[in-house]
């Protein structure tokens, strides 16, 4: 699906290029548990999902530059059998220790 996002993504911003503005499209993608549920309260609520997953994936995508899709390690490994991705450029910020690298994804392979 963030392949086809950033295709999508791609001719959008063709147009808006042409107006003066300078978008990108960066993915970041992490695999594990999460907390899924309605936050707030009576008459303000919403839906949301909490824990470490969702922190890396933001993480990853904070740190994707324009075009780029990246990978946690535990993502990679069970999306291996169809990407093709290299280990991205840089580390992540040092509140992650636990994983000081990330891939970025080339082409989708097969399914």
């Amino acid at each position: 699906m963030a392949v086809a996002m950033r295709a999508r993504f791609a001719e959008l911003s063709e147009a808006w290029r042409h107006h003066g503005y300078e978008l990108g499209f960066g993915v970041g993608i992490a695999v594990g548990y999460a907390t899924l549920g309605r936050i707030g309260f009576e008459g303000r609520h919403d839906y949301g999902a909490i824990g470490n997953v969702t922190i890396l994936a933001s993480r990853l995508s904070s740190q994707a530059k324009g075009g780029q899709i990246l990978l946690s390690p535990r993502a990679h490994r069970a999306s291996n059998a169809c990407v093709t991705a290299i280990e991205a450029d840089g580390r992540l910020p040092r509140t992650l220790p636990r994983m000081a690298h990330s891939c970025r994804l080339t082409s989708i392979t097969g399914t």
